[in-house]
């Protein structure tokens, strides 16, 4: 298999479970990229969790936060939701009983609860925005249901909504998507979709692994991705990126 570029997420995918990068899958992206093979992440975290991961691998190229932060060689780029649209759909999902909101921005997570693993700021102005910050996804959970079968009534037209691991809303600019991402850093190297390789388990994961010349879910994905995928490969804890990589690419 002849593949110019390695893109894969992260979470479930490239990360154990205990959130690590093991040594072999290191030194397999080590190859890649003395192999001339750009190695590329596209994930939904924001880019301050991704830089611990950056420093370990060297990650060519990022798209972080879903798609609304793209860091490329030449410089950052930004898509976020307007402010408008945005406190719109705060308002609407206030309405619904028990709802845990964060919004993640260009100045940092704020949150209507303390979330320890993330250090949010602790805001309660919601639906108000706070000022100055570019407003990148807004994020929602709830122990009802009333928000999972009803989230998709208070959306406006210039967002789209996913969920994720089953009980995680995510609400993007329809600009900010993992593919939008992935078509500007191969462009940025002059790589084609058809010469690239992508990795991944979730509902945003299924557009990149289509529109790839090879979509490799990983064991654990959820249905829909697996049969999206054109391979499947181990699960994230056995390395099946990097195993994939050594046996398809380096052959």
């Amino acid at each position: 298999m002849s593949m110019k570029a390695v893109i894969t997420d992260l979470d479930r995918t490239l990360l154990r479970t205990d959130k690590s990068i093991s040594g072999y899958t290191a030194d397999v992206f080590r190859k890649c990229r003395e192999r001339g093979i750009p190695v590329m992440i596209a994930s939904a975290r924001p880019l301050r969790d991704i830089r611990d991961f950056q420093k370990q691998i060297g990650f060519d190229a990022v798209t972080a936060t879903n798609g609304a932060v793209i860091e490329l060689p030449d410089g950052q780029r930004e898509y976020g939701i307007p402010h408008a649209s945005g406190e719109q759909i705060l308002a609407g999902l206030l309405r619904f009983p028990d709802v845990f909101l964060s919004v993640e921005t260009s100045g940092g997570l704020y949150s209507n609860r303390d979330i320890p693993v993330w250090e949010p700021v602790i805001y309660d102005g919601f639906p108000k925005l706070p000022d100055g910050v570019v407003l990148y996804k807004i994020l929602a959970s709830s122990s009802r249901r009333e928000l999972y079968d009803g989230v998709g009534q208070i959306l406006t037209e210039d967002v789209y909504c996913t969920i994720s691991n089953h009980d995680l809303v995510q609400i993007m600019s329809t600009d900010a998507t993992k593919w939008n991402g992935i078509r500007q850093m191969l462009a940025c190297f002059g790589i084609s979709p058809d010469d690239a390789v992508y990795f991944g388990d979730d509902n945003d994961d299924i557009e990149p692994i289509r529109n790839c010349g090879t979509g490799v879910a990983v064991a654990g994905a959820i249905p829909a991705v697996l049969d999206a995928a054109d391979r499947i490969t181990d699960s994230s804890d056995d390395d099946g990126v990097a195993r994939f990589i050594e046996t398809n690419i380096f052959g």
